[in-house]
Protein backbone atom coordinates (compact mmCIF):
# COMPACT_ATOMS: atom_id res chain seq x y z
CA UNK A 1 0.00 0.00 0.00
CA UNK A 2 3.18 2.11 -0.47
CA UNK A 3 0.90 4.24 -3.22
CA UNK A 4 -0.92 5.76 -0.81
CA UNK A 5 1.66 7.69 0.59
CA UNK A 6 2.75 9.37 -2.77
CA UNK A 7 1.92 12.41 -4.05
CA UNK A 8 -1.85 12.09 -6.21
CA UNK A 9 -0.02 12.77 -9.49
CA UNK A 10 2.56 10.64 -9.20
CA UNK A 11 -0.33 7.95 -7.87
CA UNK A 12 -2.18 8.33 -10.85
CA UNK A 13 1.11 8.19 -13.13
CA UNK A 14 1.82 4.86 -11.67
CA UNK A 15 -1.12 3.61 -12.10
CA UNK A 16 -1.49 4.74 -15.50
CA UNK A 17 1.91 2.95 -16.20
CA UNK A 18 0.59 -0.66 -14.48
CA UNK A 19 -2.49 -0.89 -16.31
CA UNK A 20 -0.56 0.43 -19.91
CA UNK A 21 2.89 -0.58 -20.00
CA UNK A 22 3.46 0.98 -23.45
CA UNK A 23 3.24 4.72 -21.42
CA UNK A 24 6.56 3.48 -20.48
CA UNK A 25 9.23 5.10 -22.61
CA UNK A 26 11.29 2.58 -24.50
CA UNK A 27 14.64 2.54 -22.96
CA UNK A 28 18.05 3.10 -25.15
CA UNK A 29 19.83 -0.26 -25.23
CA UNK A 30 23.62 -0.47 -24.15
CA UNK A 31 25.57 -3.49 -23.70
CA UNK A 32 28.49 -2.84 -21.47
CA UNK A 33 30.21 -5.64 -22.83
CA UNK A 34 30.98 -3.53 -26.28
CA UNK A 35 31.18 -0.27 -24.74
CA UNK A 36 34.15 -1.88 -22.60
CA UNK A 37 35.55 -3.34 -26.15
CA UNK A 38 35.56 -0.27 -28.16
CA UNK A 39 36.86 1.97 -25.69
CA UNK A 40 39.60 -0.56 -24.79
CA UNK A 41 40.48 -0.55 -28.40
CA UNK A 42 39.81 3.26 -29.29
CA UNK A 43 42.59 5.49 -30.83
CA UNK A 44 42.21 9.01 -29.82
CA UNK A 45 39.52 9.90 -32.39
CA UNK A 46 37.21 7.26 -31.48
CA UNK A 47 37.49 7.61 -28.09
CA UNK A 48 36.67 11.04 -28.39
CA UNK A 49 33.00 10.29 -30.15
CA UNK A 50 32.56 7.34 -28.00
CA UNK A 51 32.94 10.20 -25.22
CA UNK A 52 30.36 12.13 -26.91
CA UNK A 53 27.19 9.91 -27.20
CA UNK A 54 24.85 13.14 -26.99
CA UNK A 55 26.93 15.55 -29.70
CA UNK A 56 27.45 12.59 -32.25
CA UNK A 57 24.42 11.11 -31.80
CA UNK A 58 25.68 7.72 -32.51
CA UNK A 59 24.37 3.86 -32.81
CA UNK A 60 26.06 0.78 -33.29
CA UNK A 61 24.44 -2.50 -33.17
CA UNK A 62 27.46 -5.76 -33.33
CA UNK A 63 25.71 -9.16 -33.90
CA UNK A 64 27.62 -11.87 -33.10
CA UNK A 65 27.19 -14.95 -35.46
CA UNK A 66 27.77 -18.76 -34.25
CA UNK A 67 27.38 -21.66 -36.46
CA UNK A 68 26.16 -24.89 -35.19
CA UNK A 69 26.88 -28.78 -36.31
CA UNK A 70 25.09 -28.21 -39.08
CA UNK A 71 25.55 -24.96 -40.20
CA UNK A 72 22.82 -23.15 -38.73
CA UNK A 73 23.54 -19.16 -37.76
CA UNK A 74 22.27 -18.10 -34.03
CA UNK A 75 22.41 -14.31 -33.51
CA UNK A 76 23.08 -12.21 -30.64
CA UNK A 77 23.17 -8.93 -30.84
CA UNK A 78 24.91 -6.26 -28.73
CA UNK A 79 24.03 -2.97 -28.90
CA UNK A 80 25.46 0.70 -27.99
CA UNK A 81 23.54 4.00 -27.44
CA UNK A 82 21.26 2.23 -29.39
CA UNK A 83 17.19 3.62 -29.45
CA UNK A 84 14.56 3.55 -31.78
CA UNK A 85 13.26 6.90 -30.81
CA UNK A 86 15.87 8.69 -31.35
CA UNK A 87 15.72 10.34 -35.25
CA UNK A 88 18.17 10.10 -37.33
CA UNK A 89 17.55 10.48 -41.12
CA UNK A 90 18.14 7.67 -42.74
CA UNK A 91 18.67 8.67 -46.10
CA UNK A 92 19.76 5.97 -48.80
CA UNK A 93 19.27 2.91 -46.23
CA UNK A 94 15.68 3.39 -47.41
CA UNK A 95 16.43 1.92 -50.84
CA UNK A 96 17.00 -1.22 -49.09
CA UNK A 97 13.33 -2.29 -47.78
CA UNK A 98 11.57 -0.68 -51.23
CA UNK A 99 14.01 -2.73 -53.23
CA UNK A 100 12.94 -5.73 -51.57
CA UNK A 101 9.01 -4.85 -51.94
CA UNK A 102 9.71 -4.03 -55.73
CA UNK A 103 10.86 -7.64 -56.13
CA UNK A 104 8.36 -8.96 -53.79
CA UNK A 105 5.70 -7.08 -56.30
CA UNK A 106 7.41 -8.02 -59.39
CA UNK A 107 6.58 -11.74 -58.83
CA UNK A 108 2.70 -11.12 -58.60
CA UNK A 109 3.60 -9.87 -62.39
CA UNK A 110 5.05 -13.06 -63.61
CA UNK A 111 1.81 -14.29 -64.58
CA UNK A 112 1.69 -11.70 -67.48
CA UNK A 113 5.32 -12.59 -68.48
CA UNK A 114 7.32 -9.75 -66.64
CA UNK A 115 10.59 -10.48 -64.61
CA UNK A 116 13.66 -8.17 -63.46
CA UNK A 117 14.66 -8.07 -67.15
CA UNK A 118 11.32 -6.64 -68.62
CA UNK A 119 11.65 -3.08 -70.20
CA UNK A 120 10.35 -0.80 -67.16
CA UNK A 121 9.24 2.05 -68.87
CA UNK A 122 7.81 4.97 -66.62
CA UNK A 123 5.60 7.91 -68.06
CA UNK A 124 4.87 11.06 -66.30
CA UNK A 125 1.44 11.34 -64.73
CA UNK A 126 1.77 14.47 -62.17
CA UNK A 127 3.71 17.57 -61.56
CA UNK A 128 7.03 17.39 -60.52
CA UNK A 129 7.05 13.86 -62.25
CA UNK A 130 9.41 12.80 -64.81
CA UNK A 131 9.44 10.02 -68.02
CA UNK A 132 12.04 7.22 -68.24
CA UNK A 133 11.66 5.30 -71.35
CA UNK A 134 15.37 4.55 -72.18
CA UNK A 135 18.51 4.05 -69.92
CA UNK A 136 22.29 4.20 -71.86
CA UNK A 137 23.76 2.81 -69.04
CA UNK A 138 22.20 -0.94 -69.28
CA UNK A 139 23.19 -3.80 -71.26
CA UNK A 140 20.33 -2.97 -73.76
CA UNK A 141 19.37 0.41 -73.69
CA UNK A 142 16.46 -0.10 -71.38
CA UNK A 143 15.66 0.74 -67.79
CA UNK A 144 14.47 -2.19 -65.72
CA UNK A 145 14.05 -3.32 -61.87
CA UNK A 146 17.19 -5.13 -61.97
CA UNK A 147 19.47 -2.37 -63.44
CA UNK A 148 17.78 -0.27 -61.02
CA UNK A 149 18.58 -2.81 -58.20
CA UNK A 150 22.01 -3.26 -59.22
CA UNK A 151 22.83 0.70 -59.19
CA UNK A 152 21.16 0.84 -55.99
CA UNK A 153 23.59 -0.99 -54.47
CA UNK A 154 26.56 -0.32 -56.35
CA UNK A 155 26.87 3.48 -56.24
CA UNK A 156 23.01 4.07 -54.34
CA UNK A 157 21.57 6.08 -57.08
CA UNK A 158 18.84 8.28 -56.38
CA UNK A 159 16.96 7.72 -59.42
CA UNK A 160 17.02 4.45 -59.47
CA UNK A 161 15.24 4.27 -56.03
CA UNK A 162 12.49 7.17 -57.46
CA UNK A 163 12.24 4.76 -60.18
CA UNK A 164 11.42 1.34 -57.57
CA UNK A 165 9.43 3.65 -54.99
CA UNK A 166 6.95 4.73 -57.96
CA UNK A 167 6.85 0.97 -59.24
CA UNK A 168 5.35 -0.18 -55.87
CA UNK A 169 3.74 2.55 -54.78
CA UNK A 170 4.06 4.61 -51.37
CA UNK A 171 1.09 2.78 -49.95
CA UNK A 172 1.98 -1.01 -50.58
CA UNK A 173 5.53 -0.10 -49.59
CA UNK A 174 4.68 1.41 -46.24
CA UNK A 175 1.95 -1.62 -45.81
CA UNK A 176 3.96 -3.91 -46.74
CA UNK A 177 6.65 -3.24 -44.09
CA UNK A 178 3.93 -2.71 -41.73
CA UNK A 179 2.55 -6.01 -42.14
CA UNK A 180 6.00 -7.38 -41.55
CA UNK A 181 6.27 -6.33 -38.60
CA UNK A 182 8.03 -3.04 -39.13
CA UNK A 183 5.43 0.00 -37.61
CA UNK A 184 8.29 2.86 -37.15
CA UNK A 185 9.33 2.49 -40.85
CA UNK A 186 7.95 4.93 -42.72
CA UNK A 187 9.25 6.09 -46.51
CA UNK A 188 6.89 8.83 -47.62
CA UNK A 189 9.44 11.02 -49.97
CA UNK A 190 11.68 10.39 -53.41
CA UNK A 191 15.16 11.93 -53.52
CA UNK A 192 14.08 14.99 -55.79
CA UNK A 193 12.07 17.83 -54.94
CA UNK A 194 8.42 16.87 -54.53
CA UNK A 195 5.52 18.57 -52.15
CA UNK A 196 4.90 15.71 -49.75
CA UNK A 197 1.38 15.72 -52.17
CA UNK A 198 3.17 15.16 -54.84
CA UNK A 199 5.44 12.12 -53.33
CA UNK A 200 1.80 10.66 -52.63
CA UNK A 201 1.33 10.50 -56.80
CA UNK A 202 3.70 7.64 -58.62
CA UNK A 203 3.82 7.21 -62.28
CA UNK A 204 1.92 4.77 -65.13
CA UNK A 205 4.46 2.18 -65.91
CA UNK A 206 4.42 0.34 -69.05
CA UNK A 207 6.66 -2.74 -68.95
CA UNK A 208 7.27 -4.29 -72.37
CA UNK A 209 9.34 -7.12 -74.28
CA UNK A 210 10.69 -6.78 -77.73
CA UNK A 211 8.16 -3.84 -78.08
CA UNK A 212 5.16 -5.64 -76.78
CA UNK A 213 3.29 -4.55 -73.57
CA UNK A 214 2.81 -6.87 -71.55
CA UNK A 215 1.70 -4.86 -68.46
CA UNK A 216 0.26 -1.67 -67.77
CA UNK A 217 0.11 -0.14 -64.40
CA UNK A 218 -1.52 3.01 -63.81
CA UNK A 219 -0.86 6.15 -62.15
CA UNK A 220 -2.04 5.71 -58.46
CA UNK A 221 -2.12 7.89 -55.61
CA UNK A 222 -1.49 7.00 -51.57
CA UNK A 223 -3.80 7.80 -49.35
CA UNK A 224 -2.97 6.04 -46.48
CA UNK A 225 -2.38 8.08 -43.08
CA UNK A 226 0.67 8.17 -41.21
CA UNK A 227 1.58 9.22 -37.64
CA UNK A 228 2.98 12.61 -37.77
CA UNK A 229 2.39 12.70 -33.89
CA UNK A 230 6.62 12.52 -32.64
CA UNK A 231 8.05 15.62 -33.41
CA UNK A 232 11.86 15.47 -35.07
CA UNK A 233 13.73 18.65 -34.76
CA UNK A 234 17.80 18.36 -35.60
CA UNK A 235 20.41 21.52 -35.74
CA UNK A 236 20.45 24.72 -34.74
CA UNK A 237 19.74 26.25 -38.63
CA UNK A 238 18.76 25.22 -41.44
CA UNK A 239 19.17 26.67 -45.37
CA UNK A 240 16.14 25.94 -47.35
CA UNK A 241 15.58 25.31 -51.00
CA UNK A 242 15.83 29.13 -51.79
CA UNK A 243 19.49 29.17 -49.68
CA UNK A 244 18.28 31.30 -46.93
CA UNK A 245 19.11 30.53 -43.63
CA UNK A 246 16.29 29.96 -41.18
CA UNK A 247 17.23 30.55 -37.64
CA UNK A 248 15.65 27.05 -36.20
CA UNK A 249 15.91 23.54 -36.24
CA UNK A 250 15.12 21.78 -39.11
CA UNK A 251 11.77 19.75 -39.03
CA UNK A 252 12.04 16.04 -39.93
CA UNK A 253 9.04 14.97 -38.33
CA UNK A 254 6.96 14.20 -41.94
CA UNK A 255 10.44 12.72 -43.41
CA UNK A 256 11.87 9.19 -44.13
CA UNK A 257 12.15 7.06 -40.89
CA UNK A 258 13.89 3.75 -39.97
CA UNK A 259 15.62 2.73 -37.26
CA UNK A 260 18.64 1.14 -36.86
CA UNK A 261 17.72 -2.06 -35.35
CA UNK A 262 14.86 -2.64 -37.94
CA UNK A 263 17.27 -1.52 -40.67
CA UNK A 264 20.13 -4.36 -38.84
CA UNK A 265 16.61 -7.00 -39.11
CA UNK A 266 15.89 -6.56 -42.69
CA UNK A 267 19.23 -6.61 -43.66
CA UNK A 268 19.52 -10.16 -41.67
CA UNK A 269 16.56 -11.14 -43.08
CA UNK A 270 17.53 -10.83 -46.43
CA UNK A 271 20.80 -12.94 -45.92
CA UNK A 272 19.17 -15.43 -43.52
CA UNK A 273 16.18 -15.72 -43.98
CA UNK A 274 15.37 -18.61 -42.15
CA UNK A 275 16.53 -16.61 -38.68
CA UNK A 276 13.56 -14.26 -38.40
CA UNK A 277 10.14 -15.48 -38.30
CA UNK A 278 8.21 -16.20 -41.73
CA UNK A 279 5.68 -13.17 -40.95
CA UNK A 280 9.18 -11.19 -41.33
CA UNK A 281 10.61 -12.42 -44.24
CA UNK A 282 10.54 -11.27 -48.01
CA UNK A 283 9.06 -13.50 -50.63
CA UNK A 284 12.21 -13.95 -53.07
CA UNK A 285 12.78 -16.67 -55.36
CA UNK A 286 16.38 -17.69 -55.28
CA UNK A 287 17.01 -16.19 -58.06
CA UNK A 288 16.02 -12.95 -56.30
CA UNK A 289 18.47 -13.69 -53.49
CA UNK A 290 21.44 -13.88 -55.71
CA UNK A 291 20.57 -10.86 -57.56
CA UNK A 292 20.82 -9.06 -54.35
CA UNK A 293 23.92 -10.98 -52.92
CA UNK A 294 25.63 -10.25 -55.94
CA UNK A 295 24.83 -6.44 -56.22
CA UNK A 296 24.95 -5.86 -52.19
CA UNK A 297 28.47 -7.02 -52.32
CA UNK A 298 29.70 -5.68 -56.17
CA UNK A 299 31.78 -3.29 -56.22
CA UNK A 300 31.75 -0.45 -58.70
CA UNK A 301 34.88 -1.58 -60.71
CA UNK A 302 33.14 -4.74 -61.23
CA UNK A 303 30.43 -3.76 -63.46
CA UNK A 304 30.51 -3.44 -66.90
CA UNK A 305 27.05 -2.06 -67.73
CA UNK A 306 26.92 0.87 -66.12
CA UNK A 307 30.75 1.42 -66.44
CA UNK A 308 32.21 3.72 -63.55
CA UNK A 309 34.23 5.86 -63.64
CA UNK A 310 36.23 4.38 -60.68
CA UNK A 311 38.07 7.57 -59.36
CA UNK A 312 34.38 8.70 -58.16
CA UNK A 313 33.41 5.86 -57.64
CA UNK A 314 36.05 3.77 -55.92
CA UNK A 315 35.57 0.68 -54.67
CA UNK A 316 34.92 1.76 -51.09
CA UNK A 317 32.50 4.32 -52.15
CA UNK A 318 29.60 2.51 -50.15
CA UNK A 319 31.55 0.27 -47.78
CA UNK A 320 31.55 2.54 -44.71
CA UNK A 321 32.71 -0.14 -42.22
CA UNK A 322 36.58 -0.71 -42.41
CA UNK A 323 37.37 0.46 -45.90
CA UNK A 324 35.95 4.17 -46.83
CA UNK A 325 38.02 6.21 -44.96
CA UNK A 326 40.91 7.02 -47.53
CA UNK A 327 39.29 4.95 -49.83
CA UNK A 328 41.14 1.66 -49.02
CA UNK A 329 41.88 -1.52 -51.03
CA UNK A 330 39.57 -3.86 -50.52
CA UNK A 331 41.17 -7.73 -50.22
CA UNK A 332 39.98 -9.88 -52.22
CA UNK A 333 38.89 -12.66 -49.29
CA UNK A 334 36.25 -9.72 -47.67
CA UNK A 335 33.08 -9.57 -49.58
CA UNK A 336 30.79 -6.98 -47.39
CA UNK A 337 27.06 -7.13 -47.78
CA UNK A 338 25.02 -3.50 -47.02
CA UNK A 339 23.61 -0.27 -47.27
CA UNK A 340 24.42 2.88 -46.57
CA UNK A 341 23.09 6.34 -46.55
CA UNK A 342 24.25 9.73 -45.75
CA UNK A 343 22.74 13.10 -45.56
CA UNK A 344 22.37 16.07 -43.57
CA UNK A 345 25.42 14.95 -41.76
CA UNK A 346 24.14 11.57 -40.82
CA UNK A 347 26.30 8.19 -41.84
CA UNK A 348 24.65 5.20 -41.41
CA UNK A 349 25.38 1.93 -42.78
CA UNK A 350 24.04 -1.74 -41.85
CA UNK A 351 26.71 -4.50 -43.23
CA UNK A 352 27.10 -8.39 -43.38
CA UNK A 353 31.42 -8.77 -43.58
CA UNK A 354 32.83 -11.80 -44.56
CA UNK A 355 36.10 -12.89 -44.51
CA UNK A 356 36.50 -16.13 -46.67
CA UNK A 357 39.80 -17.28 -45.88
CA UNK A 358 40.00 -16.59 -42.31
CA UNK A 359 36.47 -17.89 -42.03
CA UNK A 360 35.39 -14.81 -39.76
CA UNK A 361 31.75 -13.68 -40.53
CA UNK A 362 29.46 -10.89 -38.18
CA UNK A 363 26.96 -8.29 -38.65
CA UNK A 364 27.65 -4.79 -38.00
CA UNK A 365 25.54 -1.70 -37.79
CA UNK A 366 25.93 1.60 -37.15
CA UNK A 367 24.95 5.88 -37.41
CA UNK A 368 26.85 8.57 -36.15
CA UNK A 369 26.02 12.46 -36.64
CA UNK A 370 28.58 15.29 -37.62
CA UNK A 371 27.84 18.37 -37.97
CA UNK A 372 29.93 21.03 -35.32
CA UNK A 373 28.00 23.97 -36.88
CA UNK A 374 24.54 22.96 -36.36
CA UNK A 375 23.37 24.32 -39.64
CA UNK A 376 22.07 21.78 -42.43
CA UNK A 377 21.63 22.21 -46.01
CA UNK A 378 25.32 24.20 -45.72
CA UNK A 379 27.08 20.74 -47.12
CA UNK A 380 29.69 21.77 -44.05
CA UNK A 381 29.94 18.26 -41.94
CA UNK A 382 32.06 16.25 -40.77
CA UNK A 383 32.34 13.33 -42.96
CA UNK A 384 35.78 12.95 -44.00
CA UNK A 385 37.46 14.20 -40.54
CA UNK A 386 35.22 12.14 -38.49
CA UNK A 387 32.42 10.59 -39.94
CA UNK A 388 34.64 7.64 -41.65
CA UNK A 389 37.20 7.19 -39.54
CA UNK A 390 34.41 6.30 -36.84
CA UNK A 391 33.13 3.30 -39.16
CA UNK A 392 36.49 2.91 -40.10
CA UNK A 393 38.04 2.07 -36.12
CA UNK A 394 34.86 0.38 -35.12
CA UNK A 395 34.74 -1.86 -38.22
CA UNK A 396 38.47 -2.66 -37.09
CA UNK A 397 37.66 -3.36 -33.35
CA UNK A 398 35.28 -6.00 -34.33
CA UNK A 399 37.29 -7.48 -36.85
CA UNK A 400 40.33 -7.90 -34.71
CA UNK A 401 37.84 -9.58 -31.91
CA UNK A 402 36.46 -11.93 -34.68
CA UNK A 403 39.66 -12.84 -35.43
CA UNK A 404 40.54 -14.26 -31.81
CA UNK A 405 36.54 -15.09 -30.70
CA UNK A 406 36.82 -18.51 -30.25
CA UNK A 407 34.35 -20.76 -32.57
CA UNK A 408 32.51 -24.50 -31.73
CA UNK A 409 32.12 -24.58 -35.47
CA UNK A 410 33.85 -23.11 -38.42
CA UNK A 411 31.11 -21.48 -40.46
CA UNK A 412 30.60 -22.70 -44.09
CA UNK A 413 30.16 -19.45 -46.67
CA UNK A 414 30.03 -20.87 -49.64
CA UNK A 415 26.35 -19.63 -49.83
CA UNK A 416 28.03 -16.04 -50.39
CA UNK A 417 30.98 -16.89 -52.34
CA UNK A 418 29.25 -16.87 -55.79
CA UNK A 419 31.16 -15.93 -58.84
CA UNK A 420 30.07 -12.93 -60.61
CA UNK A 421 27.76 -13.82 -63.47
CA UNK A 422 24.56 -14.98 -62.34
CA UNK A 423 21.78 -16.17 -64.87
Amino acid sequence: MRILFLHRQQAVWLLLLLLCPRLVPAQEKTDPWLQQLLNSKAPPLLQKVLNHPDSFQYQIIYTEINRDANNRPHFKNHYLHVDRNRYFNPASTVKLPTALVALEKLRTLSKYGVDRRTHMLTDSSFSSQSAVWSDSSSADGYPSVEHYIKKIFLISDNDAYNRLYEFVGQATLNRTLWSKGYPDIRIVRRFTPMSEEENRHTNAIRFEKNGTLLYQQPAAYSDIPFDYSKQALVGNAFYDRHDSLIHQPMDFTRHNNFPLEDLQQILQSVLFPQSVPASKRFHLSDEDEQLLYRYMSEYPSESEHPRYDTTTYFDSYTKFFLFKDGRQKIPSNIRIFNKTGWSYGYLTDAAYIVDFEKKIEFMLSGVIYVNRDGILNDDKYEYEETGYPFFKEVGRIIYEYEQNRKRSHQPNLSKFAFKKAIP
